[in-house]
């Protein structure tokens, strides 16, 4: 039985270089559905391409614990972004990425892998935590810290929203992402493969939901101004098809954060204990 490495926790990968290209930056937000005129207009990229120029650090940093074997069962469980700074075109950016937490558990194991992105100067941009889960028994010990806790708590979901916003995904949505994402993953462009694995059919992104989220946040509690998203976590919870739309709810937080959820047509939770936090 394949068997996970908790002695590789911690080891960070080396630092992997990124030119942020406008072009680039500018086919993300077109493949979410952004229409804030700092995305479209190529000022800004949009806050969750934060995971594009870390992606190979991350699956590298993942690879370090787990078996290759069990990729094939891997499911996104959950993201966590900490934005010090927007990313802009032009940024030349260099991200590492280290696996720090591994749950080994009878029905899956849980992998957490913290990445850290610095500009040219060395100065942070971000920092993001990314949860996985490999599905089915596997062997190993487990260690390590989970990544930072997100939940949307009862007592914050007692009060009244203070936005709710509404979106469809495209029928084409999938696959605009992958391009724009660099992720083509089989489950969401090839409807065997996706049934092969008990899906429906081709789900949306996961990443492509969170940033429907962060959108919203922006658009609803920050004033149309995505420099001031200091933090966008969320756990996803349910797949997402094309065609289908998602509501929005967010809520205000004791703390002056904020907490959110996504919602399908019947009112299920396809993103949980969502959290969003502002710069002043």
């Amino acid at each position: 039985m394949s068997s996970f490495d908790v002695g590789a926790l911690g080891r960070s990968t080396e630092e992997r270089e990124f030119k942020v290209e406008a072009p680039r930056a500018v086919a993300y937000a077109a493949a979410t559905n952004d229409t804030n005129e700092r995305h479209t207009g190529g000022d800004l990229a949009p806050p969750v391409f934060a995971i594009v120029p870390v992606w190979d650090a991350m699956t590298a940093a993942a690879g370090l614990v787990t078996p290759p074997q069990a990729f094939e069962q891997v499911v996104h469980s959950e993201q966590d972004m900490r934005f010090f700074r927007p990313i802009a075109p032009g940024d030349v950016l260099r991200s590492k990425a280290a696996p720090v937490f591994v749950a080994v558990r009878g029905v899956g194991t849980t992998v957490a892998v913290r990445t850290q992105t610095v500009d040219a100067a060395g100065a942070p941009v971000n920092e993001q935590f990314v949860t996985l889960f490999f599905r089915g028994p596997f062997e190993g010990d487990s260690g390590g810290e989970p990544a930072p806790e997100h939940k949307l708590t009862a007592a914050i979901k007692a009060s009244a929203p203070v936005a709710k916003v509404t979106y469809a995904f495209d029928a084409d949505q999938t696959f605009r992402y992958a391009e724009a994402s660099g992720d083509p993953v089989p489950i969401h462009l090839d409807d065997a493969a996706a049934r092969a694995v008990g899906l429906p059919g081709i789900i949306i992104h996961g990443l492509c939901t969170m940033a429907f989220c962060g959108r919203a946040v922006i658009d609803s509690v920050a004033g149309g101004d995505p420099a001031r998203l200091a933090r966008l976590a969320v756990k996803f919870s349910r797949p997402v098809l094309p065609g289908q739309e998602i509501t929005v709810r967010i809520y205000a937080a004791p703390d002056g954060g904020y907490g959110f959820e996504a919602l399908n047509a019947e009112g299920q939770a396809v993103v949980k204990d969502g959290r969003a936090e502002l710069h002043a």
